[in-house]
């Protein structure tokens, strides 16, 4: 993926087609330049059609990612937003940046991935234009050891806003996945640098798929799913998705920064996809216990009701799936 690549696509309408010869001279590289991004960009998953003595056009709409449309009002509140056309992972960037003294509150999103990751070691997988990779540093006042019921805040926060606009069957699944139904549309991974017993800092990332899960189906382990299969077109502006997520996640960091996990229980386990229903939990090593799930405690340490009596479990140690 080269920054060119982007160049190129971005002047391609999902409406109205365009020559090679246009898009050459506009960008003032070759038409052949123009041909082999067309080509690379089926082989990422975003789908050009060519029609001979017509020119290119995208098969389906995207929205390109803007700072303009989206950094003004971060900035009202204190995120600083960066741009990067082209990253292997948003969450390596930051946390790099972090190391050189970044300032808290600053934003990082990329229009392509080439290392995303995932929780537990996993590949984040998105088209070109398909999905929404973004990372934001968060300094806490908190110690790294108060912060287990980080990522349920933010997960809580980023299905609130897929609601509000639209996607009234977002949910969340423990500790960090954002669904609808049994299908992950979207991920949370935190990384964490700090003292145990003093400030910290947090890298969260986000992966949010917003169209081509077709394509992802054979390449994941999971049942997954895209915002095109629930939103209108008009729901799809991923810059406008990017403006509310980030404010959304400004306004609970800080309450949760104050205050903990606690305030966010009650409204967390009302969005829960396996709320009292039964479930398997598996650790690291292949073992499984099964249960019911009662919800969580005021740390986000999910809690289960098994045949060994109740049970607590903490995100680092385990996974969590739907069934006996």
């Amino acid at each position: 993926m080269t920054p060119q690549l982007l160049d190129i696509l971005r002047q391609l309408s999902h409406v109205d087609f365009r020559s090679g010869e246009e898009v050459a001279r506009r960008l003032r590289i070759s038409r052949a330049s123009v041909h082999n991004a067309v080509q690379e960009a089926e082989a990422l998953g975003l789908r050009v059609q060519a029609v001979r003595g017509r020119g290119y056009r995208l098969a389906r709409p995207v929205s390109w990612l803007d700072a303009a449309l989206f950094s003004p009002e971060l900035s009202a509140c204190g995120v600083r937003s960066q741009l990067v056309p082209v990253l292997d992972s948003t969450n390596s960037h930051l946390m790099a940046l972090a190391q050189s003294s970044a300032p808290h509150k600053l934003l990082v999103a990329a229009e392509w991935q080439g290392k995303g990751r995932g929780r537990r070691g996993r590949a984040w997988l998105a088209g070109l234009g398909g999905g929404l990779m973004f990372s934001l540093l968060w300094r806490f006042n908190r110690p790294a050891g108060e912060l287990s019921g980080l990522s349920l805040v933010v997960g809580l926060g980023l299905a609130q806003v897929l609601r509000e606009l639209g996607l009234h069957r977002a949910g969340v699944k423990w500790p960090n996945d954002i669904v609808v139904g049994e299908a992950k549309l979207a991920g949370v991974l935190i990384e964490l640098a700090g003292d145990m017993l003093g400030p910290s800092t947090a890298i969260i990332g986000v992966g949010v798929n917003v169209l081509g899960a077709e394509s992802l189906r054979g390449a994941v382990e999971q049942p997954v799913t895209d915002l095109s299969e629930h939103l209108s077109e008009r729901g799809l502006d991923r810059n406008v998705l990017l403006r509310e997520m980030v404010l959304r996640l400004n306004a609970y960091l800080e309450r949760f920064d104050a205050e903990g996990f606690a305030p966010f229980r009650q409204d967390w386990e009302a969005l829960h996809m396996h709320q009292n229903q039964i479930v398997q939990v598996f650790d690291a090593r292949g073992g499984v216990v099964a249960g019911r799930a009662l919800g969580v405690d005021d740390s986000g340490a999910l809690l289960l009701a098994s045949e060994r009596g109740p049970l607590r479990f903490h995100s680092g140690e385990v996974s969590l799936r739907g069934g006996a």
